[in-house]
């Protein structure tokens, strides 16, 4: 299928659907991005009403146990005209990763544990969340990993105040799993597009006005398979909070 307009590939971590529901339709409305990944959802599939379940346009997974964790993916009929296949990676725990193919593209949305209750269970999912990669790299499958992966790559994604030698979400070893992830034929795009930009952020601690300050972390990502990465013309943060990536046209003409 030729696809031929950009494509918008957006990322959100919700903090609590239920929460938030009304931004997210409303968002949706207005934005009409293609594809649609969620992160900490905080809510079963029963527990969403059917506007949200599944908005008009698109199609849905929801993959949520209740009041924490949990990831959605929704990918507009447009894109898709068929009900794509999800799935979720043997790594899988606590529903923190949902996949669905978009024409030869393989498209995750993830959340990486934060690491502060359980710091090993987050080293874990990194380094399947790796192997994975490297796996669908050698099977040549583009892709596009979308989420929250709790991680400041470098000390330019934190604002200098939030900078803390040993912190979790900054400590060496967290951030060469990155590194190792972005091995595996990957691109940042964000910040391949803003290589300089030294505001860039996308999460704020909810005090003390940090996020009117712009004190913040980027730990929100469009990570890309390099071809794909390449058609990349705009990834910025967003006023009220995605990471929307907009690819150039005919991006699902990879499909073999």
């Amino acid at each position: 299928m030729r696809y031929s307009f950009p494509v918008k590939i957006a990322t959100w971590n919700v903090n609590g659907i239920r929460a938030r529901s009304g931004q997210v339709i409303d968002w949706i409305a207005r934005d009409e991005p293609d594809v649609v990944c969620l992160q900490e959802i905080k809510a079963r599939p029963d527990q969403l009403g059917p506007m949200l379940f599944e908005p008009e346009g698109y199609w849905c997974r929801w993959h949520g146990l209740g009041g924490y964790s949990g990831v959605a993916i929704f990918v507009k009929k447009t894109l898709a005209p068929d009900l794509p296949a999800f799935d979720h990676p043997s790594f899988d725990f606590e529903a923190r990763i949902v996949t669905t193919r978009v024409g030869g593209i393989l498209v995750a949305s993830i959340y990486v544990p934060n690491g502060g209750k359980d710091y090993p269970a987050k080293l874990r999912f990194l380094e399947s969340l790796v192997g994975w990669a490297g796996e669908m790299r050698a099977a040549d499958v583009p892709l596009v990993l979308c989420g929250d992966l709790n991680v400041a790559h470098t000390d330019r994604d934190l604002h200098p105040k939030e900078r803390k030698a040993g912190g979790v979400g900054q400590r060496p070893e967290e951030r060469a799993l990155i590194d190792r992830l972005l091995a595996q034929g990957l691109v940042d795009v964000g910040r391949a597009l803003d290589p300089d930009n030294e505001n860039l952020y996308s999460w704020w601690a909810p005090w003390r006005n940090l996020r009117q300050r712009n004190i913040g972390w980027r730990i929100d990502y469009v990570v890309a398979s390099q071809m794909l990465a390449s058609r990349a013309i705009s990834c910025p943060v967003a006023v009220d909070a995605p990471v929307v990536a907009t690819f150039a046209d005919q991006i699902s003409s990879l499909a073999p």
